[in-house]
């Protein structure tokens, strides 16, 4: 018989103020977003401190959490101003920093005591004494570094009680840890201080140098990649609450409410289902389903079972992923008349199949059968972004559901 476990904490990203309200209705336990300075996603929208106390409002106001990311690898000068920006996250009251310079931890520890302190999985910590040694200065939690396996997990949580934080879902880096310089060398785009150019994501001819002439060794006009495919730890969430990770970190801060939404929302009642009755926890391949919705690349378990190998990056034919469009988000529901309330996020029209869905792992698809303009005006499609419309539903619906269409 299995003993009762402890539910682990869904992490998931918020690139800006809605991303991380739906990802708090859709099940997040947390979110972590950043500020206009000291992150590494300097494309991810990020908060002003006004956003970031707005969200922390939220959070707490649904008993969730708020970290904020201060990870890049400091320069001379790039520190400056660290001090007051750890001081007003403090006051605003977010529940954590997530930081991998040395140099910054300790000026957060000065001018912000009592701030909690994670450790970025840019400081790539890989084993129980580098743990141990955070642990000893003050930091209460660890987001390992993405090349460790399950079983040095298991190891790590037999040696120290610092929380540990690991990535289950969402794109990976082709470098150890994200420390990479190809962007810097392409663009003169800093990875490691905000500017990541994702280099490694585009594609290459592979030639050799014959008497002066370029000889492709690109066979069948397949691109050369050093692009690796995405991470999924859906089908294997019992052996990471088995191996004692406290928080299990969704990737994605420039990612669509459609994908946050839909990624919390799965791993959310993933986590409860097992949490709930281990022993007799059964997959439901409804999450599987759900998650190929939002799925960008193929999918992996990265280095969790092992060194990934060729078939780890995308390399040859690409797996046909079906594609879906977030369509449109429900303002409101009459359940009388039956009537939704849409926004329009993309172009749709009657005869089309749309599925809704919704917090708890609601769905239902259907038909569209009618539609009205804001004038009460039927009109056979919604073709401009964000115009309000009306149409019958076949199910209940609520506010911040979401419709898609394949």
């Amino acid at each position: 018989m299995k003993t009762m476990v402890k539910k682990p904490e869904v992490l998931a990203p918020a690139g800006n103020l809605e991303k991380l309200k739906m990802a708090i209705r859709y099940g997040a336990d947390a979110v972590y977003i950043g500020g206009q300075a000291f992150g590494l996603r300097s494309r991810a929208g990020n908060f002003s401190y006004e956003e970031m106390a707005e969200g922390v409002a939220f959070a707490h106001e649904r008993s969730s959490r708020v970290y904020v990311a201060a990870n890049m690898v400091t320069h001379e000068g790039d520190g400056r101003g660290a001090d007051a920006f750890f001081k007003t996250l403090q006051s605003i009251g977010v529940d954590a920093v997530i930081v991998s310079d040395p140099a910054l931890i300790v000026v957060c520890f000065n001018a912000a005591p009592g701030l909690p302190v994670h450790l970025s999985t840019q400081a790539s910590a890989t084993n129980y004494k580098t743990l141990e040694f955070w642990k000893s200065i003050g930091l209460e939690r660890v987001v390992l570094a993405r090349e460790v396996g399950i079983e040095e997990i298991r190891g790590m949580r037999q040696h120290t009680d610092i929380e540990i934080e690991a990535f289950v879902h969402g794109a990976m880096c082709i470098a150890y840890s994200g420390r990479c310089t190809l962007s810097n060398h392409m663009v003169n785009r800093d990875a490691n201080r905000g500017g990541c150019a994702q280099s490694c994501r585009w594609k290459y001819d592979l030639f050799d140098l014959d008497d002066g002439e370029a000889h492709s060794h690109v066979q069948g006009g397949e691109p050369f990649s050093m692009s690796a495919v995405d991470l999924s730890m859906l089908h294997h969430l019992p052996d990471m609450i088995e191996a004692g990770v406290n928080s299990l970190k969704i990737e994605g801060r420039m990612k669509s409410i459609h994908y946050v939404s839909t990624v919390a929302n799965v791993y959310r009642s993933a986590v409860d289902a097992y949490c709930r009755d281990p022993e007799h926890f059964v997959f439901d391949p409804a999450w599987d389903e759900e998650i190929w919705k939002v799925a960008q690349r193929d999918l992996s378990t990265g280095f969790y079972y092992g060194v990934p190998n060729e078939k780890e990056q995308l390399f040859g034919k690409p797996r046909k992923i079906p594609k879906y469009t977030f369509a449109a988000q429900v303002l409101a529901y009459d359940p009388v008349t039956r009537r939704a309330t849409l926004e329009q996020r993309n172009n749709f029209g009657i005869g089309e199949e749309v599925e809704f869905y919704g917090p708890n792992f609601v769905h239902f698809k259907q038909t569209v059968h009618d539609l009205w303009n804001e004038d009460g005006e039927a009109i056979d499609r919604a073709p401009n972004p964000m115009m309000t419309v009306t149409m019958t539903v076949d199910a209940p619906v609520a506010p911040y559901f979401l419709m898609r269409k394949k």
